[in-house]
């Protein structure tokens, strides 16, 4: 854990946040600036600071997370009407919090 890490004091539970789903290795909660009718982060306890950062050995841990996020979109009848996933890596890709997390965002209407 990395002490001023936002993402890693919500993890730890020494942060609120509205929390969907959590276990030993990830966390998903609600966005709390959504950019979507529905926009969830699902965040690894662990910290990793940017998709440029993960390792072979973080395989297992990615595919958790989306497999937890088709689960999460399914759990909440999103998978029929779709959904999107989506990681913004570094600053110039849009990365704001500097701890590995991947967006789930639905809910749009066409």
């Amino acid at each position: 854990m990395e002490k001023d890490c936002l993402f890693c004091q919500i993890a730890a539970g020494s942060r609120d946040a509205d929390i969907v789903y959590k276990d030993d290795d990830m966390v998903i909660f609600k966005d709390i600036h959504p950019q979507a009718p529905v926009h969830l982060l699902i965040v690894p306890v662990r910290h990793i600071r940017s998709v440029n950062d993960l390792g072979p050995e973080d395989g297992p841990l990615v595919s958790a997370m989306i497999a937890r996020a088709r689960d999460t979109a399914r759990d909440m009848t999103l998978d029929g009407s779709g959904y999107k996933l989506l990681f913004n890596v570094e600053r110039g890709g849009g990365q704001v919090i500097f701890h590995l997390h991947m967006h789930l965002m639905a809910g749009w209407k066409y």
